[in-house]
């Protein structure tokens, strides 16, 4: 089979750049690479002009163009059976598409996922943020896993669609967050079969402070509720738990004042959580630094979703409002 490779970026050229390279390095080479960028310059450009002769690989630009414009306009010039989307701050290990192609000749789904995981090169920042991402113990473990609440939807940092079914449903909606979510709805309820490729893993760097993660996953868990909007079923109990969290910080913090009991219970239900956590990621990660930053990572993840779940609740339910949740700014770029 051939694949296409879509890659929205926006003034990201290191990342584009490492990507490439593992691109370049796939056991299986019958693929396309087209990167959709839409930056105010030549930025990418410049970085993606000498892989033209170590790839298949379109360079497509336009100004200001948000991801899933980008996405969309790739997947026009795309001529591969499935579209293939990777984030630019994704790693694809050499082995990727030789596992892809071995699953899909046996078993030809309509779209598929993949799970994502931090190589050993990373920083122990970006090993922190995907052990939160990823963690059983934050709700990041219902990404990339078959045994989770609900149905299985891939995630545009890995995930292939056959490319006549993606046309069929006219691609990405207008939403700015969690469109790719939308996007594996849309499939369901056209009754198309997807699979999780276990073996298909990319490595997801994740070049962010704590301060953008924050803002990033605040706006994961006001997009949760515009897509239960939309779809009426995206709300599941495992999307309130952040912003169940977020509630109990709250009323034991206020608690503390009036009682020594309800300030003791508090404090010592919090380090428990953070005692688990840090020993489940020393064990993953057999580093205490890595352990330390995972519990930082971990409640910024809980408290940033959260936060963005009840305040979009309270704006869409209690004020009326109608306003979707945008992309975060802080979030673009390098």
């Amino acid at each position: 089979m051939y694949y296409s490779v879509i890659v929205p970026t926006f003034l990201r050229p290191d990342e584009v750049k490492d990507l490439l390279d593992s691109l370049v390095s796939q056991d299986y080479q019958s693929f396309e690479v087209i990167i959709s960028d839409g930056s105010p310059d030549d930025t990418v450009k410049n970085v993606t002009d000498p892989y033209n002769r170590l790839l298949k690989l379109q360079y497509i630009h336009e100004k200001g163009m948000g991801i899933s414009e980008s996405r969309n306009l790739g997947v026009q010039h795309a001529k591969g059976d499935y579209v293939v989307f990777f984030d630019s701050d994704c790693v694809i290990p050499s082995g990727y598409f030789t596992t892809v192609e071995k699953y899909l000749s046996d078993d030809p789904v309509d779209a598929y996922g993949g799970p994502d995981k931090a190589d050993d090169s990373f920083n122990n920042r970006q090993k922190a943020i995907s052990y939160a991402m990823t963690s059983f113990f934050t709700t990041g473990g219902i990404r990339g896993r078959k045994k989770h609440m609900g149905k299985y939807h891939p995630r545009t940092f890995n995930m292939g669609v056959k490319r006549q079914v993606f046309n069929k449903i006219e691609g990405f909606s207008s939403l700015k967050v969690s469109e790719d979510i939308d996007l594996s709805m849309r499939l369901y309820q056209e009754g198309c079969r997807i699979a999780l490729i276990d073996a298909a893993f990319v490595f997801h760097k994740r070049r962010s402070t704590f301060y953008k993660f924050f803002r990033q996953v605040f706006s994961f868990g006001s997009g949760r509720v515009d897509l239960h909007l939309h779809h009426g079923n995206a709300m599941k109990a495992v999307h309130l738990l952040p912003a169940l969290f977020v509630v109990y910080l709250a009323a034991g913090f206020i608690g503390s004042f009036f009682s020594p009991f309800i300030l003791t219970i508090w404090l010592g239900s919090l380090l428990a959580y953070c005692l688990l956590l840090f020993a489940d990621s020393l064990v993953r990660n057999r580093n205490i630094n890595v352990a330390l930053l995972s519990v930082h990572a971990s409640l910024v993840m809980l408290t940033g979703y959260g936060m963005g779940t009840i305040s979009t609740l309270f704006a869409r339910y209690v004020a009326g409002s109608r306003k979707e949740t945008g992309k975060p700014d802080i979030t673009r770029g390098s």
